[in-house]
C-alpha cells in the first residue's frame, strides 16, 4: 500500500515501456534475483538428468605433470569406470587433471565455472559446462546432484567447499555422502587440529571427524564411495519396504 508522497507519478507500465534513460537498473536487487533464479533455473534444467556423480575440488594451481595432478587425472577416470560422472569447477589444475581423468575412459566430465575478475576459462576437456555469475548457485549444484566429494590439496576455495559440505551433513540438511580427503601428508595437520582443538574443547561431536575420510589410494577412494552408494541404497529399499507394510 502507497499513499501520499509515496504513490508514484508514474505507472509500472510506463517505466516499463519507457526505453529513454540510464541502464542502472540492470543492477539493482530486483534484476539480480531474476539472474540469480536463472541461474538455477539453467543448472537444474543441465545437471537434472545427469546420473550419478562425484564432485571433485582441489587447487588450480596444480602444475600438469605433478604427483597431485596425476593422481586427481587417475581418480577421475577410476570415478568414470565406476559410473559416476566426475564435477569439477572446470578450470586448470586438479580440476583440470580430474575432467581428464574421466574424458581420458569415455565418462562424462562436467565444469562448473564462477565468474571471477582474473581470467580462468574453462578447461579442454569438459562434455557439460555452465559458467555461474554466484558463488552460493554453483554451491547448491555441487551439493544436489552429487554422491560424493572428493577433496585433493587446495587453498582457501577448496577449504570453503570441504566445510561447507561437512557442515550441511553433520547439521541433517542433506543425506549423510562420504567427503574423501586425498594427500594424508596435505590433510593430517588439519585432522589433527579438529580433534585436538575442536573435539577436545567441546566443539564438535565425537563423530564429527568420522564425516572425513583421509586416504592417498585412488582404489580406496572409489571403495569408499561405492559403499556409501549401497548402503544408501540398502536404506532406501529398507524404508519402502516397512512403508508397503505399514500400508498393508
Amino acid at each position: 500500500m502507497l499513499r501520499g508522497r509515496a504513490v508514484p507519478q508514474t505507472t509500472t507500465d510506463q517505466r516499463l515501456l519507457d526505453g529513454r534513460g540510464p541502464a542502472d537498473w540492470v543492477h539493482t536487487d530486483p534484476w539480480r534475483v531474476l539472474r540469480i533464479q536463472a541461474e538455477f533455473v539453467e543448472g537444474f534444467g543441465l545437471l537434472s538428468e545427469l546420473g550419478r556423480a562425484v564432485s571433485v575440488f582441489g587447487s588450480a594451481r596444480t602444475k600438469v605433470g605433478t604427483d597431485e595432478y596425476e593422481l586427481a587425472e587417475r581418480i577421475g577416470a577410476k570415478l568414470a569406470d565406476a559410473g559416476y560422472a566426475v564435477i569439477t569447477g572446470g578450470g586448470p589444475g586438479i580440476m583440470e587433471a580430474a575432467n581428464k581423468g574421466a574424458d581420458r575412459v569415455g565418462g562424462t566430465s562436467v565444469g562448473l565455472g564462477i565468474e571471477l575478475p582474473f581470467e580462468q576459462k574453462m578447461n579442454d576437456h569438459i562434455h557439460i559446462g555452465l559458467e555461474f555469475r554466484y558463488f552460493f548457485v554453483r554451491k547448491t549444484m555441487f551439493v544436489k546432484y552429487s554422491e560424493a566429494f572428493v577433496v585433493l590439496p587446495g587453498g582457501f576455495g577448496t577449504l570453503d567447499e570441504m566445510f561447507e559440505a561437512v557442515t550441511l551433513v553433520q547439521t541433517g540438511k542433506i543425506t549423510r555422502f562420504p567427503i574423501v580427503l586425498v594427500g594424508t601428508d596435505y590433510w593430517r595437520g588439519l585432522l589433527e587440529w579438529i580433534k585436538d582443538k575442536m573435539l577436545s574443547s567441546g566443539k564438535i561431536s565425537a563423530a564429527d571427524p568420522e564425516l572425513l575420510h583421509l586416504t592417498d589410494d585412488p582404489d580406496e577412494v572409489i571403495q569408499i564411495i561405492m559403499r556409501a552408494h549401497e548402503s544408501r541404497e540398502r536404506q532406501a529399499q529398507q524404508a519402502a519396504a516397512r512403508e508397503a507394510g505399514n500400508g498393508a
